[in-house]
């Protein structure tokens, strides 16, 4: 008996120290998908970085107390799939949010985003947001706009210094 119980306990704390490491979680409920459909799922998150697991509701609600999640356990109802995301944020919300367009079955319940607790809508807002590199590249792009301005309107000034010497 006390091995059962210890192997429970290792579960919830496996749980637990994944909602805490991870950059966002989202529970979603997958009654109805295909085996089919679950494989290519289970396939877009694992090429993302995202791990998309199964527990026992009872198991993921002391996790979550124990997380200091205890918000989320109003959600854990039903035969539900956790993605864990360590790194990208919008990963998971993305690529689950893209499916469930795509396959009605699949319902985002809703999800922990930087250790907050977070509605199905704040999750499926947080879909739309570009991705990391996306936002990045935008980061630069601003942060390049005055420096080309400023070669540009320098080389504009240089070239009519040039016409009205010649």
């Amino acid at each position: 008996m006390s091995k059962i119980l210890e192997a429970k306990q290792a579960v919830v704390t496996e749980i637990a120290d994944k909602l805490k490491g991870a950059a966002s979680v989202v529970v979603v409920d997958y009654r109805g998908l295909t085996v089919a459909q679950v494989t290519e799922l289970r396939k877009q998150l694992r090429e993302a970085g995202v791990e998309f697991k199964v527990y026992k509701n009872s198991m993921t609600r002391r996790a979550a107390e124990s997380a200091g999640l205890e918000a989320l356990n109003e959600n854990l109802t039903g035969p539900n799939a956790i993605a864990f995301s360590t790194e990208d944020v919008v990963a998971p919300a993305k690529i689950l949010n893209d499916f469930a367009k795509k396959n009605e079955k699949l319902e985002i319940k809703a999800g922990v985003i930087e250790g907050n607790v977070a509605s199905a809508e704040d999750v499926k807002a947080l879909a739309t947001l570009p991705s990391r590199d996306g936002l990045l590249s935008m980061l630069l792009s601003v942060l390049q706009a005055p420096v080309r301005n400023f070669a540009l309107a320098t080389k504009a000034v240089a070239e009519k210094k040039e016409e009205q010497g010649a």
